[in-house]
């Protein structure tokens, strides 16, 4: 690779590199604190602790989420009675549910249970926004082919991607992999409506997801005034054709008025992540990835270095900690798996090369990013005021715990 601003040997920049461009360091930070618990520390901007030096994550597990969490027979009846309710709205139809999948674990393992332990017709949905691995490509197909199930693929239109995601950048928000995620979710409903599909399965879970990744870094992802404020200011095509939905319209008028229903298998069973992983190994030939949501080479490069170089956030951290509460990792391993940088340091310069590359910018434009001032989501137009009041709804409902303490 050709040289680059910032970090010595030609790599680019370490987090103390820009800290230093910035004029300020680490010592800055307000105190540092760990909780005794997990691993979540103060590089969460709202993280509290107790008397006993427990973070409000797990205060807020033990006390909110554990209680109502049925991975067992009894959470096994519900998703059964789920089940009929899905065949039968399906009766008569080429499939009786959509199922999304990125080719992680989770969703892999969703399909495999869906299809087989439950005896569900899912049309397989994926969407390609053009950051997919080789490793998911092949994943994905190995599952379908295997199962003989039918694969639908949504192409999102590059060059409005490639806009949006920019626009981003550009921005200096931590959220980059919101256009991604946006385009996943949105397309998904789009296609159910169209074609009046009832029941959406996805592979979000408690078992592996029940601590929160911080607001700060990960803002809600159908903030419409958001991506068209961030957008106008920074973009330079018309989304013309890019999947847009804002949280009325899937949380109210396609739940209640369209009567399409998000359902998440997963919390009702004993989901163990390594089990699950294991299975598809051995049953399909499924790769693992070295980390969660690497299945995207966008996704690895904003978590594995932009979060943490940028802005000091490591999400490992949250991934770790919702695998100790849940009983599936150890504090001590987890401490230790910490200690190793969060990206790899023998191919981060490979991976800055590709994204910068396949977005058609300079390794330099991409290394200014890097080094601009950083940017919340309270910086632009924001629709906060209402996912608040959402996640308090549905706290008073029982449906989200996880949405107690943000």
């Amino acid at each position: 690779m050709g040289s680059r601003a910032g970090g010595a040997k030609g790599l680019p920049a370490t987090r103390e590199d820009i800290q230093l461009k910035r004029g300020f360091s680490s010592n800055s930070m307000k105190e540092y604190q760990i909780c005794a618990n997990c691993v979540m520390d103060t590089s969460d901007p709202k993280i509290t602790f107790d008397g006993k030096g427990l973070c409000d994550h797990c205060t807020n597990f033990y006390k909110s989420v554990l209680p109502k969490w049925q991975p067992n027979e009894a959470g096994l009846k519900v998703l059964q009675k789920k089940v009929e309710q899905i065949k039968r709205a399906g009766a008569g139809k080429e499939f009786d549910c959509i199922l999304g999948i990125s080719g992680g674990a989770d969703s892999s393992y969703l399909t495999y249970v869906a299809k087989e332990q439950f005896g569900l017709r899912p049309l397989v949905f994926h969407v390609d926004g053009g950051w997919n691995s080789q490793i998911a490509v092949n994943n994905i197909e190995k599952l379908i082919d295997k199962l003989g199930l039918e694969l639908f693929t949504e192409v999102i239109d590059w060059k409005e991607m490639r806009d949006l995601q920019l626009a981003f950048f550009k921005s200096g928000v931590p959220h980059i992999d919101l256009p991604q995620d946006h385009a996943f979710f949105a397309t998904m409903y789009k296609f159910a409506e169209m074609h009046g599909v009832k029941y959406i399965l996805t592979g979000g879970n408690i078992s592996t997801e029940c601590v929160r990744n911080p607001l700060d870094y990960f803002y809600y992802g159908t903030d419409m005034w958001q991506i068209r404020d961030i957008h106008g200011k920074f973009g330079q095509a018309p989304l013309a054709t890019f999947p847009l939905s804002g949280i009325l319209r899937h949380k109210v008028y396609l739940r209640y008025f369209k009567g399409i229903e998000v359902v998440k298998p997963l919390d009702c069973l004993p989901y163990i992540k390594k089990d699950a992983m294991q299975l598809l190994s051995e049953k399909f030939g499924w790769q693992i990835y070295a980390r969660k949501h690497f299945e995207s080479r966008f996704t690895k490069f904003y978590e594995g270095y932009w979060l943490p170089v940028k802005f000091g956030f490591d999400t490992r951290r949250v991934q770790y900690s919702s695998l100790i509460l849940t009983g599936q990792m150890k504090r001590e391993e987890a401490l230790a798996e910490l200690a190793q940088p969060p990206y790899d340091e023998e191919t981060i310069g490979q991976d800055f090369e590709y994204i910068s590359t396949k977005l058609g910018i300079s390794v330099a434009e991409l290394q200014g990013y890097m080094e601009a001032p950083r940017k919340s989501y309270k910086d632009y137009k924001n629709q906060l005021y209402l996912f608040l009041l959402g996640a308090r709804v549905m706290q008073m409902m029982g449906l989200d715990e996880r949405a107690a303490k943000r």
